[in-house]
């Protein structure tokens, strides 16, 4: 690349050094323009190669991403934020990723913010929740804070925003590489915004920064007919593999992929089509292999509070979302676990997620894992495991849609790639 441009500097400059010469048809003043004009050029070349060099320069010893894993040593995390959050517009993908008793909340205030008593609790706790990470001896970055309420238009949908809550839907990091997710939701749109300024920091680290390709959200990427009108209903389209989403354009959510080094698991959901798992096979070959696997869930969307990798061939499997494909998992050796039960009541607002958010936990490391402080149950089976648990409490900040592995996207983790399923 190098040479080429600096042939063709050069070139354009000779040519336009003769053209002048043959107007004036003056054999010195020809020669004179020439030298002009190739000395100009050779400059001008001199300085774009210079500039190339400078661009290509080889990535830094001191990169501060890296990551290939969910269970190594934790040294850097992105922790979401719930301040300025808004309830998403009631459309059509929407509806199909939340449950009935809740639509008529979509209805009444989307694009308007969360209840605001509700949303002040959710931030003390995500603010402590930093806290403890930072004691834990991780460093903790959060991104911009952002007024979601602003209502954007596209020339094909127009929408407000949501939050900035849960950077593990949007970002994916594969070693030193960070990928932004298209997304499917079109209040989700411009959610990358509060991430820039953090990935123009990792990137000038040395990150390699990839953006998916942005999908236009137009109304042919969702089954504006989608029937989901009861819990039969789901699980009936589910077991069909019809989901709200359609194969019109590449989208999907980070959330929806798990790491186990050079083997990556991802679901088709509501927000992960077959076009958007395909972009990112292609995209991470030949080093990473992605597999598809499947639940029996209703209302799949982000595979983390289904299926929760926690150490080397170690995972957990929801035992109310069994895993069709997990005789592949079983044969290579691995531990499946199944998490009891979760405690949270019925009650409690769960806007946008299930109660498994109880296995939506962060490994520390492969012996510490931050976990819910009211979940009992997981409490004692991490510790039958000799995990030690650390205890958080973040029930308000649960109704938004996240767990501890949501609410985190890990920037840098202490380990090397390596194959955990031949």
């Amino acid at each position: 690349m190098l040479r080429v441009r600096c042939l063709r500097g050069g070139s354009r400059g000779a040519e336009a050094a003769h053209y002048i010469g043959s107007r004036l048809r003056g054999a010195f003043t020809g020669w004179v323009q020439q030298t002009f004009q190739s000395t100009q050029a050779a400059a001008a070349s001199q300085n774009t190669c210079a500039a190339d060099d400078k661009a290509t320069s080889p990535v830094p010893k001191d990169c501060l991403v890296c990551s290939y894993n969910e269970w190594d040593p934790l040294e850097e995390v992105i922790v979401g934020r719930a301040e300025n959050a808004c309830v998403p517009p009631f459309s059509v993908e929407v509806k199909a990723n939340t449950y009935e008793k809740y639509w008529g909340f979509y209805q009444k205030f989307g694009g308007q913010s969360f209840p605001k008593d509700h949303l002040k609790k959710a931030i003390a706790e995500i603010e402590e929740m930093c806290n403890i990470l930072k004691r834990e001896g991780v460093i903790v970055k959060r991104p911009d804070p952002i007024d979601w309420s602003v209502k954007y238009k596209t020339p094909d949908f127009e929408s407000t925003g949501m939050y900035a809550a849960m950077p593990r839907d949007i970002l994916l990091v594969v070693g030193n590489e960070i990928i932004e997710a298209p997304m499917a939701w079109r209040a989700r749109f411009f959610e990358y915004r509060a991430y820039r300024r953090l990935i123009k920091d990792y990137f000038n680290s040395g990150a390699k920064w990839t953006t998916a390709p942005k999908p236009t959200m137009a109304d042919e990427l969702y089954d504006q007919n989608y029937p989901i009108h009861s819990v039969e209903d789901r699980h009936k389209l589910a077991a069909q593999g019809k989901f709200v989403t359609t194969e019109f354009e590449p989208c999907f959510d980070a959330a929806d992929f798990i790491r186990a080094g050079r083997d990556i698991f991802v679901q088709r959901s509501q927000v992960t089509n077959y076009m958007g798992i395909e972009w990112m096979r292609r995209h991470l070959a030949p080093d990473y292999r992605v597999h598809i696997i499947s639940f029996k869930d209703p209302n799949p969307m982000h595979i983390d509070a289904t299926f929760n990798i926690i150490g080397p061939g170690l995972v957990l499997s929801n035992p109310d979302r069994p895993c069709h494909q997990i005789e592949l998992f079983k044969k290579a050796g691995w531990t499946v676990i199944q998490p009891p039960v979760p405690l949270i009541p019925d009650d409690h607002p769960l806007w946008m997620s299930s109660k498994w958010l109880s296995m939506n936990v962060l490994m520390l490391d492969e012996k510490r894992v931050m976990v819910d402080a009211n979940e009992t149950s997981i409490q004692k089976m991490f510790e039958k495991l000799g995990i030690s648990t650390i205890k958080v409490n973040i029930r308000h900040a649960n109704s938004l849609g996240g767990g501890f592995h949501c609410w985190t996207c890990d920037i840098r983790r202490r380990g090397t790639l390596q194959s955990y399923l031949d």
